[in-house]
């Protein structure tokens, strides 16, 4: 993506010069929240990472294979593969419930305080 400069032809108004001055104080007020409020969603996503090694983990510990688990699942075996390898980057609870019922495991979903 390439970045063009932006020459105004004209100088703003004043009144102009006042909103433009606005916006940029609230977008200075506000982003400081907004980046905190970023880095809480990413952990959520982070702890979703860290969840999909220990679905194949727990695969492999019970010796079933791909072909196994498509058919305890029901899931086509592309689809397991991407899971375990988090190409699937934002799967169900279905799914993940799903899988972890087809390895012998519990799914469990928790509610913190922010």
């Amino acid at each position: 993506m390439t970045m063009r400069r932006i020459v105004r032809q004209r100088r703003l108004t004043p009144e102009e010069a006042a909103k433009y001055r606005k916006v940029r104080e609230q977008v200075e007020a506000e982003l400081p929240e907004l980046v905190s409020r970023h880095h809480e969603r990413t952990q959520a996503f982070e702890s979703l990472e860290a969840l999909l090694p220990q679905l194949k983990s727990a695969r492999e510990a019970s010796g079933l294979s791909l072909t196994d688990m498509t058919e305890r699942t029901g899931m086509d075996r592309s689809a397991l593969s991407r899971l375990e390898t988090g190409q699937r980057p934002n799967p169900t609870i279905e799914t993940l419930v799903r899988y972890a019922e087809a390895v012998g495991k519990r799914l469990v979903v928790a509610l913190e305080d922010a």
